[in-house]
């Protein structure tokens, strides 16, 4: 349909107001309801002076992590996806003393600014950054046995069924799976779409939603990043296969 530039000039205002309103409200709560953190807000200027790209979650969506992560009892945490690390510092200081986290990153930039900033922020003995393809390291984790009670994934949108797949091998029952950037500004409802990143992204729903043994939900947001959303995936049953000798946790969260 024909839409006149005056038109457009309207609804591009309309956005710029409505975007405008997200942020205020965002700052709002965040001034609010998140304490002054020196360490937090130098990770995110020491990420911006570095040229990293502003793919940070925003604060209150990185206290919400830590809170999630908290309410989990989470002991050991993945992250696929570190960037400057600004996320992995606050799902860092949910752990006990005894926890660990660890966090993969393709970009050796990248995850030398995170480690600078996690160890600024005093969490170098329990955050390990690991270098490579998040693919191959998920693998070497494999290997290892390791099984975590929550990951968290956001990396690259088109390997996110792979993510999946590789975290459901990680988990046990009780572990929760959170997948972030999940909405695409709403391109995710696009059944035509031919966007690589929306593609992962709805492949990613398709196996969760054929998947028994997660009960799932994913949630649209709004605010300084603008239109997006996350998934939330909770490990229901064994994921531990018996015919294969896959997945390294069958152990209950509660059990432990």
């Amino acid at each position: 349909m024909f839409v006149s530039d005056n038109n457009q000039n309207q609804q591009l205002g309309s956005s710029k107001q409505r975007n405008k309103r997200w942020t205020d409200v965002d700052s709002y709560f965040s001034d609010l309801l998140i304490a002054h953190d020196p360490m937090l807000e130098e990770a995110l200027q020491n990420n911006t002076a570095a040229g990293l790209p502003p793919q940070d979650v925003a604060p209150n969506q990185g206290k919400l992590l830590h809170l999630l992560a908290r309410i989990q009892g989470a002991r050991t945490i993945l992250e696929i996806g570190t960037l400057g690390g600004y996320s992995t510092i606050w799902l860092a200081r949910a752990l006990p003393a005894d926890g660990r986290l660890i966090t993969l990153e393709s970009d050796p930039k990248h995850a030398e600014i995170a480690r600078a900033n996690i160890a600024r922020a005093g969490l170098s003995d329990a955050v390990e950054v690991r270098v490579g393809q998040a693919l191959d390291l998920l693998q070497e984790l494999d290997v290892e046995s390791k099984c975590f009670d929550m990951i968290f994934i956001d990396a690259d949108k088109p390997n996110n069924p792979k993510y999946f797949e590789w975290a459901l091998k990680l988990s046990r029952i009780g572990s929760m799976i959170i997948g972030d950037n999940v909405v695409r500004d709403g391109a995710v409802a696009d059944a035509d779409s031919t966007d690589p990143s929306v593609l992962g992204v709805r492949r990613f729903f398709e196996l969760i939603a054929s998947e028994p043994r997660v009960s799932a939900t994913a949630i649209q947001t709004v605010g300084c990043k603008g239109y997006d959303g996350f998934a939330i995936a909770l490990v229901t049953d064994d994921v531990y296969n018996e015919s294969t000798n896959e997945g390294a946790c069958f152990v209950e969260l509660s059990e432990r």
